[in-house]
């Protein structure tokens, strides 16, 4: 009941996560990101210790692929579970477990790791890793909304979708992006793209407000030496 893509931007060093699904508040516990290390989902009859535990095997040294592995190995209910994973470098990964629900798929992108479960149709994981590398230059924040469009445009899942997430992680400890729709009746997706568009042009500002206060615009201070 949820389709959702994991990213990274090459260019600039974020990672990111979006994600669409009909159960309420889905990027409280499916999305995941780490600045300097990686972005996961953890999704269907959902874990959320597992994103965490493979963004901890990623900042270990372990490819993407190898924290995939490794927690498939090791986790005892994880044939419940669907995953992705994608570090700062090497290949995406994903897996879908045997008791994933529904119509269920993955696709692997060269900078992302996209999957869903009960589906509509099995093509919106790729539709959403066509659509991240179709503008590599637009923001990793833009990239992951349009991959999170496509895939509710191929069909998203089964039932109507009622929550969205966009988190995103960049030079700081913590996510410079982190917008959700926790329960809309009316296209969540379309809600979190508003969101977005309000947030864009503040974002840089509220980083600065963070790090150097009396630089940041609007609470400049006379004589400030920060």
């Amino acid at each position: 009941m949820t389709f959702s893509i994991a990213a990274r931007c090459p260019r600039t060093g974020q990672v990111g996560v979006a994600l669409a699904s009909s159960s309420p508040a889905v990027a409280a516990r499916c999305a995941h990101v780490r600045a300097g290390v990686g972005a996961a989902c953890t999704q269907n009859v959902t874990d959320p210790r597992l994103g965490p535990r493979l963004l901890d095997l990623i900042a270990a040294g372990s490819t993407a692929r190898d924290a995939v592995r490794h927690t498939v190995d090791t986790e005892a209910l994880v044939a419940w579970r669907q995953l992705t994973a994608v570090g700062l470098d090497g290949s995406p990964a994903g897996y879908s477990g045997e008791h994933v629900l529904g119509s269920h798929a993955r696709a692997l992108g060269a900078d992302c790791a996209a999957a869903g479960n009960l589906l509509r149709h099995q093509g919106v994981p790729l539709a959403m890793v066509d659509a991240f590398a179709a503008q590599p230059e637009l923001p990793l924040a833009q990239r992951l909304l349009d991959a999170l469009t496509a895939g509710l445009a191929a069909g998203g899942e089964a039932g109507p979708v009622h929550s969205a997430g966009l988190l995103v992680a960049d030079a700081v400890p913590w996510p410079v992006v982190d917008l959700r729709v926790d329960w809309a009746s009316d296209d969540p997706v379309a809600r979190l793209g508003g969101l977005w568009r309000l947030w864009e042009p503040q974002q840089d500002a509220y980083v600065q407000r963070a790090l150097a206060p009396g630089r940041a615009p609007g609470y400049g201070v006379p004589g400030d030496r920060c």
